[in-house]
């Protein structure tokens, strides 16, 4: 008898601790021999963090700063206008690339440095 109870204790814990999982979500389906199954579903993450995502802005408008210093305003705005003129990467491209108040700020502060 005390071997039943030491399994239905035992049991009795592991269905605690599933429980115990914050935040975690059961789903029920019943099969085709009508028994009906609740199993944990998944939750899908991201695999991209929101740290990486604004290292990547950050990359992008320091990139487009350096580009603006060393070209100079007038020849780096007339080489976008030309890959506006391009296919349609390229003016996915010239849309990225375009001139923006931070990228600006950027080049002001750098163009001294490269000169």
């Amino acid at each position: 008898m005390s071997s039943q109870h030491a399994e239905f204790s035992n049991r009795l814990r592991r269905l605690e601790r599933k429980q115990a999982r914050p935040g975690q979500v059961f789903t029920a389906k019943m099969r085709s021999d009508g028994l009906i199954v609740v199993e944990p579903r998944r939750v899908v993450r991201s695999r991209i963090s929101g740290r990486s995502l604004i290292l990547f802005v950050c990359v992008i408008l320091a990139f487009k700063g350096f580009l603006m210093a060393t070209l100079g305003p007038a020849n780096y705005d007339y080489r976008v206008e030309k890959l506006r003129d391009g296919s349609l990467v390229e003016q996915g491209g010239a849309w990225i690339m375009q001139a923006d108040p931070a990228s600006a700020m950027i080049a002001e502060r750098l163009a001294p440095l490269l000169r």
